[in-house]
Parts: structure tokens; C-alpha cells; sequence
């Protein structure tokens, strides 16, 4: 059994910690030394600078085949809520958002039945030709094993389609939990843990980077979040095409997945944040999603390991049909003024970390 002074002392010199000792940590209550410990190993990777993009999200359909307990963001067709947005409307909001001095556009969507494949080579290229100073961040390993099963297509050939068509990187959704005992509970409509692995080593054997979510605070155990957090530290081991990791704070509010699910607290968000930080040693960037987490923790999380607060957004809306209170959007100053204010140099950067100046 790892003792927590023998953890404290392998951060302390730069050890990497196993995932026994990663549990360790999740189960004490000495939130401040994590957080001293994960804020040690950030500054050693990136100093004082705190990463942001001014970027929009866009989700072109929320009619989705699959109905994931966890989910308040997916309708069937004919459903009250369900829509499908017209590639003119994507290109506006793409253009839209460059004029607006935008350097990324988000896409990801639900798994509509009746579009094709084609339909999302053409937003890429649309978006692609009406905003060409966009880098497009689109789609989730759940699409992609969606669009090789519609269009008949092996993987590394709709990996190379998209790409051609005009995709940049990958956001990282879909990961939920990796560990399939927690996947048949809150999404057994969804491709395996192993399966998502699977297509994201792919993905990053192509020449793509990608990002990688957990997301938290519903039936997992502490045991859960660690085996999922291995899972990626060994992905990335073997392929370095992560670039962020992301968790994702469960939002219960409008929830099939009630089960007496209250969500996370503030103390659970800076310890997962934290220990995601010191155990996840091969990935350079920990962000923290103001959209789920608020921005006052997502400010307190840069003084435990953090280096990333996302971007500007400007209308996101899974997690707030979820149940999210954060707002729609945050302007760039604001984005700054948080930053600033915890003591942190703020640094504008493109999708792939390059600082803008």
C-alpha cells in the first residue's frame, strides 16, 4: 500500500507515480498538498503561462441514433427540440466567427440517421472554403466508427477523407469512462472503451492530435477515474498524439442518469484536476472546461496544475442542455481578467499550442 509521504516525494522528484498511488491520492483528504504537488509538476512544464483560444463551437444536429442515459442533449427526429442546421448556417457562424477574430471552429454533433457521409465531408470543405483562417477541430471517435459503418468505409480511410476534406485535430469527446462496466450503464449504445482507443491511436498514426475527456461524477469509482487515466497515459506513451486532457464535470440537472446523482463538488473538481495533472506526466496541457466547471473554479483549478482555460465558445450547448449555469460564452478580456487575476501570464494560442501574439 503506497503511503502519501512516499507519493509526495516521487512528484517531488519527478517520478512517475503508479496507478495504485494515483488511488491513493483520490481517497485522501489533503486536497492542498495534491494540489501543491500538481501545481509543482505544471510549472516545471509551462511556467506561469496559461493557454486560451478564441474559438467557436458549433454542433450541426442534435437527432442522434443513440440515447445515452448520461445525455440531455440528444432527440429523435420529429422530437420537440430536434434540429439539423443547413450548411449555409454552419458557414455563417464559421465566418462569423473568424470576423470575429476567431482561430478554431468546434464541430461535433449526434449521429443523425438520415445524413451521409458526404453530408460531413461537405461542412468541412464549406467551412473550409467560407473561413479558410478557421483550423477545424471536428468529430469524436464515436463519429468516425458512426461514419466507417454508414458509408462502408474502413477507419484509416474515413480518417483520410476527412483530412482531405479539411479536418485539423480531433476535440477528444466520446471517452465518458473508458472501463466498460461504467459504459453499459450510461452509454451501451456507444462504441467499447477499447474501440475508442482503438480509433484514436489511428487517428494519431494519421498525423492528427487530438485532446481526451473523462468525464466524471456520476456511477464511476475512484478506481474508475484511475483506470481510465491509465488507459490514456499508455495511449500516449505509445503514439504522443494527445494534446489536452480534459474532464468533464457531469452535469445531473436534466439527466436520465439520476440514480440520486448530485454531481460534483468543488472539492472533487480541483482533486480530479489535480491528480490528472501529476499522474498524466506524457501529456503537456490539463484544461479546465469553464463551461462545466464555472469560472470561479475553473480560475481556482490554475493554482492546482492547471495550464488551459479553453476558449471564448460563444454558444455551447451540451452541457448546458445538461444543466451547465456557466454562461453561453466568455469575451476574450474576460478570459484574461480571470487569468490575470490568479497570478497567471495569459497566452493566446492556436488549436495546436502555437501562441498567437
Amino acid at each position: 500500500m503506497p503511503t502519501f509521504s512516499t507519493i509526495v516525494e516521487k512528484v517531488r522528484n519527478r517520478q512517475r507515480i503508479s496507478s495504485g498511488e494515483a488511488l491513493e491520492l483520490f481517497e485522501s483528504r489533503d486536497l492542498l498538498t495534491i494540489g501543491e504537488l500538481a501545481a509543482l509538476v505544471n510549472e516545471q512544464k509551462n511556467g506561469k503561462n496559461v493557454f486560451f483560444n478564441v474559438n467557436r463551437h458549433i454542433n450541426p444536429t442534435n437527432i442522434c441514433v443513440n440515447r445515452c442515459a448520461f445525455c440531455a442533449f440528444s432527440r429523435t427526429s420529429g422530437e420537440e427540440g430536434a434540429y439539423t442546421l443547413t450548411l449555409d448556417e454552419i458557414c455563417r457562424r464559421a465566418r462569423e466567427a473568424e470576423l470575429e477574430g476567431a482561430t478554431e471552429v468546434h464541430i461535433v454533433g449526434g449521429l443523425h440517421p438520415d445524413l451521409t457521409f458526404e453530408y460531413y465531408e461537405q461542412v468541412l470543405r464549406s467551412v473550409r472554403q467560407t473561413a479558410p483562417g478557421l483550423h477545424i477541430k471536428a468529430f469524436t471517435a464515436v463519429e468516425l466508427e458512426y461514419f466507417s459503418r454508414i458509408a462502408g468505409l474502413t477507419i484509416e480511410r474515413v480518417i483520410q477523407r476527412l483530412i482531405a476534406a479539411g479536418l485539423g485535430s480531433m476535440p477528444g469527446g466520446g471517452a465518458e469512462i473508458l472501463v466498460e462496466d461504467v459504459r453499459k450503464k450510461i452509454c451501451p449504445e456507444k462504441i467499447s472503451g477499447a474501440r475508442w482507443l482503438e480509433i484514436i491511436r489511428l487517428v494519431h498514426l494519421a498525423g492528427l492530435k487530438t485532446n481526451a475527456t473523462m468525464l466524471y461524477g456520476h456511477v464511476e469509482t475512484f478506481a474508475d477515474r484511475v483506470s481510465h487515466l491509465e488507459m490514456l497515459r499508455e495511449l500516449q506513451d505509445e503514439t504522443g498524439g494527445f494534446q489536452a486532457f480534459i474532464p468533464l464535470a457531469f452535469q445531473p440537472e436534466n439527466s436520465d442518469l439520476k440514480l440520486d446523482i448530485k454531481g460534483t463538488s468543488g472539492v472533487d473538481d480541483l482533486k480530479t484536476l489535480a491528480i490528472a495533472r501529476i499522474f498524466l506526466d506524457n501529456f503537456d496541457h490539463i484544461k479546465a472546461y469553464w463551461v462545466m466547471l464555472g469560472e470561479k473554479i475553473a480560475q481556482v483549478a490554475l493554482a492546482f496544475g492547471v495550464n488551459d482555460l479553453d476558449g471564448t465558445v460563444v454558444e455551447e450547448k451540451i452541457g448546458h442542455d445538461a444543466g451547465a449555469a456557466s454562461p453561453q460564452l466568455l469575451t476574450k478580456e474576460c478570459i484574461l481578467n480571470l487569468i490575470r487575476k490568479a497570478g497567471k501570464n495569459p497566452v493566446e494560442r492556436d488549436t495546436l499550442y502555437r501562441p498567437i501574439p
